[in-house]
């Protein structure tokens, strides 16, 4: 398996630069209905094949349907390369108001729906959101095997689960990604990470910049990023990057200046002392 520094093929074929978005944050507040700044949303939107940004994450529920729909609106028809990937498996009935449905019918139904508002013949990435816990399992990876074998999506994923989960899945279908939350100050993902590395699965980390008191003044990030003249944001995502070669950060955005700022984190190249110092000073709190 070779897997470069800067991209990583999807499914082994779906080649994309390691940095991605993540397209949550241009929905409204709660994650809710349209954006604030509409014209921004699509400006930030704009701007990504221009930095070289060929990796979307989205999903049904970012609005619900805002998020796909705006996207479509910006990017269509997507340029060559360019891959958008959705998700399907929530419900929602308000803003911050997040509902597990992982019924069969409705995740078949949804990938559908996602299709049409992409404006797209196949989505080349389709995540299972979360696995309903009132729902089998088995029912629910049935579903992404039929949206497989009907041309629906080209690839599936899974999003916050445990390596028993991404095994009893690969049962299924060949598991392509694995989307769980996962940075600076939050490592609880480790050993599935390691899976995904071991096993070739693209791992996409949510919540990429959140550093909790690693970004206090004075802290070793902070000192990090003052070295590199870079912000601690930036910093956490160039950590990610050089943690493993299957993670494909996707900060997420609703400001051009700030994205332009993420994107610039892939230029940076910490050395081997201050890539052990986070790693070792992360891995001591999580064990505390």
């Amino acid at each position: 398996m070779t897997i470069s520094r800067r991209t990583f093929k999807i499914g082994g074929d779906a080649e994309i630069r390691r940095l991605g978005f993540g397209a949550m944050r241009i929905t409204g507040p709660g994650i809710w209905g349209t954006p604030t700044d509409r014209t921004e949303a699509i400006r930030v939107l704009r701007r990504l094949p221009e930095l070289g940004v060929n990796f979307i994450d989205t999903a049904d529920s970012y609005g619900p349907n805002v998020s796909e729909e705006l996207i479509r609106e910006a990017l269509h028809p997507y340029g060559a390369g360019m891959l958008v990937a959705t998700k399907a498996g929530f419900a929602r009935a308000g803003p911050n108001q997040w509902t597990p449905h992982g019924r069969p019918e409705y995740l078949i139904q949804q990938a559908h729906g996602s299709l049409q508002r992409l404006g797209i013949e196949q989505i080349g990435l389709w995540q299972l959101h979360r696995i309903d816990p009132v729902v089998p399992r088995d029912e629910q990876f049935g579903a992404v095997r039929h949206l497989i074998d009907s041309g629906v999506i080209r690839h599936a994923g899974l999003s916050e689960v445990s390596v028993a989960d991404i095994k009893a899945a690969s049962k299924h279908f060949k598991v392509a990604t694995v989307q769980n939350r996962f940075n600076l100050g939050d490592r609880g993902s480790e050993d599935v990470l390691d899976y995904c590395t071991a096993h070739g699965i693209g791992f996409i980390p949510w919540f990429p910049l959140a550093a909790g008191e690693l970004t206090r003044p004075g802290s070793l990030l902070d000192t990090i990023a003052r070295n590199h003249q870079a912000s601690v944001g930036q910093i956490a995502l160039a950590w990610l990057l050089q943690r493993s070669p299957v993670i494909l950060p996707i900060p997420g955005t609703s400001r051009v200046a700030h994205l332009e700022e993420n994107v610039a984190a892939g230029a940076i190249t910490l050395s081997d002392r201050e890539f052990c110092e986070l790693d070792r000073a992360t891995s001591q709190r999580q064990q505390r």
